[in-house]
């Protein structure tokens, strides 16, 4: 047993929570409101992440004075925020110290420079939640703890050995499930009204690898919160109703979906949302409801949320039990009940394999299309599945629920549909969302890999792993940087989407370290190589 075990968690402040600053929109008021209309800048996001130089009351008295002639085009709205505002939180620096050709060592001297330290509150109007222990953050506009990506964040920190840095990102996860009920999708205020997809019973077992089965009791309370707040409503709700992020299907099952508290446009893509709903017929609060649903989901976004499949509009994500929140919700219960069975909490042990046990028998029947031989999102209204083709359907297989027929299936679909040159692509559809195609992301190659390897399908599995390292090695090769995500069907610049692609990065960086070290010495060679020779151009590739 290493020395250094996993402390346990620092609890939180209540004084510190009750202490926390309004949303962006409702403590800057007009000044919100004029900074996104008048496209101040280009990124919604930029202005709720800056820091406020004076109290929150002085600076709108003296904006106040300057709205009277307010004429977005003159500048001078620009030269106020400068002249008020502080920019230290806004970007994450991604450029190691000293250049490094090799991948790996560029990667683990990144960990350091995307590592942010626990400190006091630069400022009590700052929309950053602080956070008691040092944390990983994905990089670029992303300058803050994100929920899914720090798993796979974790992962490439666990093979480069920097078990201290998964502690830490550990135990602020566990402080923000005590401190707020949940973990929010990153460490904002404005993020506080929805999670993402829930990997922390992941991180909990990851831990739990490297240091030891008492791992699981010192996060039992986190786990117990975390999961209540995914279930919240369950026991009230009759067949065909839903509540918040949990359902039940007209014949009694129990399931879950994404969900966000609030209805309103997102503030850090406030402009973006309202054009959304101006471009729908329905009613406005519905679209944006289902805009943030998809935020939560970490898919934002993707046509597997959308009726048309291609119009962000038409997003219904709140109708769509997904595939991969309730494979997670079953890891959960699993983890659950270890958790209790190591404690000998035999009866709560036994409701957690039971839920565990019911679930899977879902996602192997309702979730499962028999005639297409795939995995689907479920839209519980209409009692069918979605028509979108997604690298979701993986999910089934990371956590052994699918039978081997099932697995066998999957993998007929991933090699004629989702397999593309440059890795696993998100869906078979172009929609110009970046979780379409022709976009591959790093969460689903890992996925894929370890998934597939679990029902025996090593040769596909070899082949995305290759094929997903050589596109990232490629482009560092020609700009010495890894970025969130790829083109994976032509290897150029990534689709559109939600935001432009961000370099740093953690996830990125997490999945490749990780994919590399399962590979001997001379095959990281091979493959290194391979895309020297691609982004030189002298060869066209997979």
């Amino acid at each position: 047993m290493p020395s250094k075990l996993t402390p346990t968690p620092t609890m939180p402040d209540s004084r510190e929570v009750a202490s926390l600053p309004p949303l962006p929109e409702l403590l800057w008021q007009s000044l919100f409101f004029d900074v996104q209309q008048c496209l101040v800048y280009e990124d919604s996001k930029t202005f709720v992440d800056l820091l406020p130089l004076e109290e929150p009351e002085t600076i709108l008295e003296r904006y106040r004075e300057l709205r009277t002639n307010l004429d977005c085009s003159d500048g001078k709205l620009l030269e106020f925020i400068e002249t008020h505002f502080h920019h230290v939180e806004a970007e994450a620096s991604v450029e190691p110290p000293v250049h490094h050709q090799d991948v790996t060592a560029h990667i683990d001297a990144l960990w350091n420079v995307l590592t942010r330290q626990p400190q006091p509150r630069r400022s009590p109007w700052s929309s950053r939640l602080p956070l008691p222990y040092a944390y990983v953050v994905p990089g670029g506009r992303f300058n803050e703890i994100y929920y899914w990506d720090s798993y796979f964040t974790m992962l490439g920190l666990a093979t480069s050995q920097r078990l201290d840095l998964i502690r830490d990102m550990l135990n602020n996860i566990a402080y923000m499930i005590g401190a707020y009920g949940h973990m929010p999708n990153g460490n904002r205020t404005y993020y506080l009204s929805r999670s993402q997809p829930p990997f922390f019973a992941c991180m909990v077992e990851l831990m739990a690898g490297l240091e030891g089965q008492e791992v699981y009791a010192k996060y039992l309370p986190q786990l117990e919160t975390e999961y209540a707040y995914w279930m919240d409503g369950s026991d009230q709700l009759r067949p065909h109703e839903a509540y918040r992020r949990v359902l039940r299907t007209h014949d009694g099952a129990l399931l879950n979906r994404y969900w966000d508290d609030l209805n309103t446009p997102r503030e850090e893509a406030f402009r973006e949302d309202i054009a959304t709903a101006q471009a729908s017929d329905r009613e406005h609060i519905e679209v944006w409801r289902n805009i943030r649903a998809g935020g939560e989901s970490g898919w934002d976004f993707s046509s597997r949320w959308l009726a048309d499949g291609s119009t962000l509009s038409t997003i219904r994500t709140v109708e769509i039990a997904p595939v991969d929140l309730n494979c997670l919700m079953y890891h959960f219960e699993r983890i659950l009940a270890h958790a209790h069975a190591l404690q000998e909490h035999h009866d709560r042990a036994h409701f957690y394999r039971e839920r565990a046990q019911q679930r899977a028998v879902e996602i192997r029947q309702r979730f499962w299309d028999s005639a297409a031989r795939r995995f689907g999102d479920y839209l519980w209204h209409d009692l069918r599945l979605t028509d979108c083709i997604s690298a979701a359907m993986v999910y089934p297989l990371y956590f052994n629920i699918a039978t081997q027929g099932q697995a066998d299936g999957v993998a007929d679909i991933i090699r004629g549909t989702l397999l593309k040159r440059g890795g696993l692509v998100c869906s078979s559809v172009e929609s110009g969302q970046q979780w379409d195609a022709p976009n591959g992301w790093a969460p689903l190659q890992w996925m894929a890999v370890q998934g597939l390897k679990h029902y025996g399908h090593h040769e596909l599995a070899h082949d995305i792993a290759h094929r997903w390292i050589t596109t990232n090695l490629t482009h560092f090769t020609r700009e010495h940087k890894l970025i969130e995500k790829y083109n994976v069907v032509d290897l150029g610049p990534p689709g559109d989407g939600e935001y432009p692609a961000q370099d740093g990065f953690g996830w990125t960086n997490g999945v490749l370290r990780a994919l590399l070290a399962q590979y001997p010495p001379e095959c990281a060679a091979q493959l290194q190589s391979k895309a020297a020779e691609i982004a030189l151009g002298e060869t066209p590739g997979a």
